[in-house]
């Protein structure tokens, strides 16, 4: 299976998708992606054969800025979009700041930060290229997402955090597919 095509088939036939995108790429940051929720519940949606998309929490906007590291700039960056797409919720964490939050060390780039979110199948990102083709960030690779597995990631420590949000998203209620490793 080559599990990097079937994501960007996906992708690509996400009509939305393509908007959001352009319209981050439009702020001119350094560094940037829409991951997590967004990715992974439109894969679990067509792997579970699902007419329609799963209601969307927020736009997990991703960004590695270290010139400004406040919450703030988070903030206006947000704005900034909720004016353009007002019907949207943006999320804008800035990944360059995400370590001192964490209480680690500081993190050097967004696939470095992606790769200790709880869950492997969430660290999956995506942006345009600068001619516009779709690039993917999958520090964990994509088995576990189209694989419809749920797996602590090695670079997390707190096993109960990953166990939290797996009952408090209802991910296994609402993909009952989804297979549950603790490993």
């Amino acid at each position: 299976m080559n599990y990097l095509s079937d994501l960007l088939e996906i992708l690509s036939a996400e009509k939305r998708l393509r908007r959001d995108l352009e319209l981050v790429q439009a702020l001119n940051l350094p560094d940037w992606c829409i991951a997590a929720g967004y990715v992974r519940n439109l894969v679990w949606d067509r792997l579970h054969g699902f007419a329609g998309r799963t209601p969307l929490e927020d736009v997990d906007v991703l960004i590695y800025d270290r010139s400004d590291v406040t919450e703030d700039a988070e903030k206006k960056l947000e704005e900034r979009l909720r004016r353009i797409s007002p019907q949207d919720k943006w999320s804008v964490k800035n990944q360059a700041r995400m370590h001192i939050r964490n209480n680690e060390s500081e993190y050097v780039s967004i696939e470095d930060a992606m790769k200790r979110w709880p869950e492997t199948a969430t660290a999956v990102g995506v942006r345009l290229d600068p001619e516009g083709g779709l690039r993917i960030i999958a520090p964990h690779g994509l088995e576990d997402l189209f694989e419809l597995k749920l797996r602590p990631s090695s670079f997390c420590p707190d096993k109960e955090m990953f166990l939290g949000r797996v009952r408090n998203k209802r991910w296994l209620t609402t993909w009952p597919r989804l297979t549950l490793v603790d490993s």
